[in-house]
């Protein structure tokens, strides 16, 4: 479905942030026609020679092209350019769909300088369908001479069922200079831990070896990216990388304990996020973003495992969109859930007003404040399963007609 057709998300931040340029890092981006007219749909991004690289991608067993591409060179640590297509995501295309992404990334390479394996390639859109990579090779060239640093543009050049365009940048201090983090994302449907149908790229001009680099941006995906979903589906194409271009002067980093990289590492965190929460609120027929906090579970990824079971549920979602507070049906997703769960001791609180406590409602309940949060476009779920030490926290959106229209129309 073009975006033009689609309103944008109530959940939408006001603006665009304003993000900076990062020295070794050119950006360009096109309509090339890869599946619609009138909307940009491909972006290049030459990169330092030099820089460092990252990546966290899907773990779906039908992975696309470009994922393959991209796991088979990443450990080299070094990347020249980025290529990403929206429209098409090349999966479940076959050879065609493998010898696609070798095309684009030695045309790639030629533009920008650099060996094909340096080049990373990112494709998002519909399933099944060959990809033209002459639509996407010919550009590149004009591309790689009218690099700037449009992060907007970018972020609007990889967008799908996008309602809006997805930034976000932090700075950080590393032995007393400053660095900046940028970074971009689209994601809309197909939305759920072990990542989504989203890809994102943060920038930073950092200078971090490929080996730390992975371990960081492992640890912020898990606590951001993989702690969201829209609709339980895990796509082919979930890509996050990081690259460091090392432009800025401080001193070098040895290791991951380091005192200095504690600051770096918090806005890489908070990069990821950002980005993963603005997902969700661009969810498709979203009008709702939810957190859910779990608490008292067996451990952490239990605690996980039972707030995804309550984000997932139809019902609890449904329930949201009509503005329902019927928290019975928290119950029945923690329930659900398949992890160790006390019903005796069981607490669930929404909008911070206490429901049920030790297994049951609480005396006096009065449901008015919490059908007055309901209202609101910010719900907030607490869950204590009175087990253990175990928490998590996911984020999720509602569930409406408007789900259905987008997904029902797709590819028309």
């Amino acid at each position: 479905m073009p975006q033009d057709q689609l309103p944008v998300s109530p959940l939408a931040p006001d603006a665009f942030p304003d993000m900076p340029a990062i020295d070794g890092v050119g950006l360009a981006a096109c309509e090339a026609g890869v599946r619609y007219v009138g909307q940009t749909d491909v972006l290049l991004v030459k990169l330092a020679k030099g820089t460092a690289v990252a990546g966290v991608f899907t773990k779906s067993k039908t992975a696309a092209a470009p994922i393959e591409w991209c796991r088979s060179i990443l450990p080299l640590g070094t990347a020249g350019a980025l290529v990403v297509n929206s429209g098409n995501a090349n999966a479940f295309t076959g050879r065609q769909g493998a010898d696609a992404v070798r095309q684009m990334a030695e045309a790639a390479a030629a533009a920008c300088t650099c060996a094909p394996d340096h080049v990373y390639i990112a494709q998002t859109g519909v399933i099944g369908e060959p990809i033209d990579a002459a639509k996407i090779t010919t550009v590149l060239p004009g591309l790689a001479a009218s690099l700037g640093s449009d992060w907007e543009g970018a972020a609007a050049a990889i967008m799908t069922t996008d309602t809006y365009p997805k930034g976000c940048v932090r700075t950080a201090n590393i032995g007393g200079v400053t660095v900046t983090i940028n970074g971009i994302a689209k994601g809309s449907g197909m939305i759920a831990p072990d990542m989504a149908t989203m890809l994102s790229f943060i920038f930073t001009d950092a200078a971090i070896p490929a080996d730390i680099l992975e371990i960081m941006l492992t640890r912020a995906v898990d606590k951001s990216f993989n702690a969201i979903t829209v609709d339980s589906d895990t796509s082919t194409s979930d890509t996050v990388l990081a690259f460091a271009t090392g432009a800025a002067d401080h001193p070098a980093v040895a290791g991951l304990g380091e005192a200095g990289l504690q600051d770096f590492r918090a806005a890489l965190g908070a990069v990821c996020l950002d980005l993963a929460q603005q997902v969700v609120r661009d969810g498709e027929g979203a009008s709702k973003f939810i957190e859910i906090h779990v608490s008292g579970a067996e451990d952490d990824i239990a605690a996980r495992r039972i707030g995804l079971s309550v984000a997932n549920s139809p019902l609890v979602k449904t329930a949201i969109a009509g503005e329902d507070a019927n928290w019975g049906r928290v119950v029945m997703a923690v329930g659900k859930s398949g992890e160790a769960a006390d019903r005796d001791k069981l607490a669930i609180s929404i909008g911070g007003v206490a429901i049920a406590e030790a297994g049951a409602v609480v005396d006096g309940y009065d449901e008015a404040p919490v059908a007055e949060h309901m209202r609101g476009q910010e719900i907030s779920i607490a869950i204590d399963v009175g087990i253990g030490d175990g928490a998590a926290t996911v984020w999720t959106c509602d569930l409406t007609h408007g789900y259905i229209d987008i997904n029902a129309d797709y590819r028309t």
